[in-house]
């Protein structure tokens, strides 16, 4: 009898741990309630401000609520009561991956998904679960296209966190772990973003505009220039984007990075942002620009409204310009594909490795050797 994959989902608890694998799929999340907000400002405050900025703990709930109500009424009063698509797509996005994943090791791996600011699926919620189902080894994979302090840097702070807490006995319940930062440099991720664009102008645009008047600006997470040394995620960025470029540049000469920096007063951005980006390629003589989001796997706030809102302002400047607003890579199958394809060789890795036993209570600080 063959076990398919469908068998195998009903036959996974009696898997003995170590041929179990819990994927710890994690991501921003955004809340889909206003009365969420000034918490979600004050946990996304104190994980994230906290790394560039000397801001006093004290002034993170004030400030959360304070946010809460420039939130309140960006998306409430100019947005119609906007509500963010972002959980409801990474949701497609887990269930997609594991669907690849299971088709491949059957139902002793699982993907679960994680949200750095959104309960119930809070990371140390999530891996109480996964200690719960008696899971023993973890992939940990933050859906996020580039590595910095502000997004796999508090995935796993938040995940430690988690784990120091559910830590109990002698012997850590974790016997096994592996981590993927970011997927920013890999060829299938560049191949399809610059294939989505041509795509894009073959389909809306070929016809009415010269490739020399079609211009791409696209899109990174801003970062900030100083992070206390932390990995700020300029690099990873600056890397994907002139690799996307260079894919697009010889048939479409107008390309600029542009830069979705958040409005934090004091703080240094990377330039140019989208705007500015958008500017400077009409100034060059471009008649339609589309704005393609690289930095961003999964819609959220910034990649729908803020972009929604940037080309508002050009229209009123430029009213004689054309602008496209692309989707981000989301749910598609070729993506689902790929970021499975990603975790496969960590999966292999954690299936053959033998179980290690982490004594809790065993630390270096139990046996310092002092030196006179």
């Amino acid at each position: 009898m063959v076990a398919t994959p469908e068998k195998l989902q009903h036959t996974h608890e009696h898997l003995p741990g170590h041929d179990r694998v819990a994927v710890l799929l994690m991501g921003y999340g955004e809340v889909e309630t206003y009365e969420d907000f000034a918490n979600y400002n004050e946990q996304a405050l104190n994980l994230l401000t906290a790394k560039f900025a000397p801001v006093p703990t004290w002034i993170y709930p004030p400030l959360g609520k304070l946010l809460a109500l420039f939130d309140r009424h960006e998306w409430g009063h100019t947005h119609h009561d906007f509500i963010s698509p972002h959980n409801a797509i990474f949701e497609r996005q887990r269930a997609g991956i594991e669907h690849e994943l299971q088709h491949k090791w059957g139902g002793g791996v699982q993907v679960f998904k994680a949200f750095n600011f959104c309960a119930p699926f809070l990371p140390k919620q999530v891996l109480a679960e996964l200690k719960n189902q008696g899971f023993e080894k973890i992939l940990i994979y933050p859906l996020l296209v580039v590595d910095s302090i502000f997004t796999s840097g508090i995935a796993i702070e938040q995940v430690n966190n988690a784990l120091a807490e559910l830590a109990n006995g002698d012997e850590h319940w974790v016997k096994g772990m592996r981590y993927i930062p970011s997927f920013y440099n890999e060829p299938e991720y560049i191949n399809l973003m610059a294939r989505l664009v041509e795509e894009k102008i073959n389909s809306d645009l070929a016809d009415a505009y010269l490739p020399s008047q079609i211009g791409i600006v696209l899109m990174n997470h801003g970062c900030p220039h100083k992070a206390k040394g932390f990995t700020s995620g300029i690099d990873e960025s600056q890397a994907l984007y002139e690799l996307v470029r260079e894919k697009l540049i010889n048939r479409y000469p107008l390309i600029s990075v542009g830069w979705l920096n958040h409005h934090t007063p004091l703080i240094e951005w990377t330039q140019p942002n989208a705007t500015q980006a958008a500017k400077n390629i009409i100034q060059l003589g471009a008649e339609v620009v589309i704005f393609m989001p690289i930095g961003f796997a999964t819609e959220n706030h910034e990649t729908l409204l803020d972009v929604h809102h940037i080309i508002h302002v050009l229209e009123k400047q430029h009213p004689n310009v054309d602008y496209l607003q692309m989707a981000c890579v989301n749910d598609n199958p070729q993506f689902l594909d790929m970021a499975a394809e990603w975790a496969n060789g960590h999966i292999a890795e954690l299936m053959q490795e033998e179980a290690k036993e982490v004594n809790v209570q065993l630390p270096l600080t139990h046996h310092h050797h002092h030196h006179h």
